[in-house]
């Protein structure tokens, strides 16, 4: 390393340990900014937000280890993957993503956070020399560090890919991706190689769960159970994903069309997987179709934390706009906060007017309407409305259709689109 032994080894390990704790108190952001160039240079993890979740966890994980590594003196010798980063190579490894994207990405994460630590040893103002002899020392743990675990995690991702190619039925899941990607299909063959009738009418399910137990199985009881319920002729289309979600869908009666998704809502226990369903969709085109509200109304569900429900249903008031607005819940929250003003606290009076405001404009603005559906007396909602007004500090009547627009995002997202500011409501 720069200076060999003529430095001074003192002056060097004080430097990187203030280095590091600089880095350190700056490990969100720098978290935020890995992940989000990862996301943005390799197209392969530009997947569900769950699986970005695991991305963020993984890069905080590991950036943590090596700012540690570097400001105490540990021997990279003793440092293991972290367990966000097993995870993170298991899931990359169950959804067919090569082993190639997994390296690439601790390779463009160090070199993201080997700017970061530049970037403090400048502004450190250090002598010249020692601001080498830090820059070296600290790009030698972090290459020491990164091929360390970066041969556990691939070798975890490989032992995982050769257990979950034995244990998948490769020919119908592949299928079953063919069929959800478009194109023409020979609709025969189709339903012999995925031993499901394609020309029924398909209500499509999404499931998952927020860990890494093993809930597969509990997660086909319940569709296997809401098909036995319905009186479905057909047994259940049931595939996993990996080992936290999975796919079904479930051939719907005629007769009981209209109540499927409601039955289903009623079967999803308390304490069970998240559970997230389109609406009835007849052919092949219903089987893609209803998968992709499914997966729309998963998106509305994860982005709903931490008051996520356990079931969230495509057809439900609210949900398909949500969906096609969610992709950055920070702007809309912006925007609803602009639109409803102190109304968009997230305290428990607030909400309650919101919930009375909504039920009244959605009643074409009549207070005995709502109160029918609120099971108020109709002064109390009146009351109500006067003052959920007077909180949002101007008229409904000039932009009453971004109201609606904002009550109803509030209601779907909840404490993601709120200010937690309590001002009085």
């Amino acid at each position: 390393m720069a200076g060999g032994g003529d430095r001074n080894e003192d002056a060097l390990t004080q430097a990187m340990a203030g280095i590091g704790t600089r880095l350190d108190a700056r490990l969100t952001d720098i978290t935020r900014l890995v992940s989000d160039q990862l996301v943005s240079d390799i197209a392969e993890l530009r997947g569900e937000e769950q699986l970005q979740q695991i991305l963020g966890d993984s890069v905080a994980a590991n950036i943590d280890a090596f700012f540690a590594a570097a400001r105490h003196g540990i021997s990279i010798d003793v440092v293991h993957a972290p367990a966000a980063a097993i995870e993170h190579a298991l899931r990359l490894a169950q959804r067919d993503i090569s082993a190639n994207v997994l390296v690439r990405s601790y390779r463009l994460g160090q070199q993201a956070v080997l700017k970061a630590v530049l970037e403090e040893i400048r502004t450190a103002e250090l002598d010249p020399r020692l601001a080498l002899d830090v820059f070296d020392a600290m790009s030698t743990i972090s290459f020491n560090y990164i091929d360390r675990i970066s041969q556990e995690v691939v070798e975890v991702y490989q032992q995982a890919r050769e257990s979950w190619l034995e244990n998948r039925n490769s020919v119908r899941i592949n299928e079953i991706r063919e069929l959800l990607a478009g194109g023409d299909v020979d609709i025969d063959a189709a339903t012999v190689a995925i031993r499901y009738p394609l020309q029924r009418t398909h209500l499509a399910v999404v499931l998952w769960c927020d860990d890494s137990e093993d809930r597969l199985a509990e997660m086909e009881r319940l569709v296997q159970q809401f098909a036995a319920s319905i009186g479905a002729a057909d047994s259940p289309l049931f595939i996993s994903v990996d080992r936290a979600t999975a796919w079904a869908w479930v051939a719907v009666p005629a007769a009981v069309m209209d109540e499927a998704v409601t039955w289903l809502g009623s079967l999803v226990p308390a304490e069970g997987p998240y559970v997230a369903v389109g609406t009835p969709q007849s052919g092949v085109a219903g089987f893609r179709l209803s998968h992709r509200q499914a997966e729309d109304a998963r998106i509305v569900a994860v982005a709903s934390a931490p008051q996520r429900r356990r079931f969230t249903a495509f057809g439900h008031r609210g949900v398909a706009l949500a969906a096609l607005l969610g992709s950055n819940v920070d702007a809309l929250s912006a925007w609803a906060t602009e639109v409803l003003g102190p109304l968009a606290c997230s305290t428990v009076s607030d909400r309650r007017l919101r919930e009375t405001l909504q039920a009244f404009l959605k009643a074409g603005g009549s207070n005995k309407a709502a109160a029918e559906e609120l099971h108020l007396h109709t002064n109390s909602v009146k009351y109500r409305v006067q003052r959920a007004i007077e909180r949002r500090g101007r008229p409904i009547e000039d932009d009453r259709l971004d109201v609606e627009v904002a009550l109803l995002l509030c209601s779907q997202f909840g404490d993601r689109m709120l200010d937690p500011a309590d001002d009085g409501g």
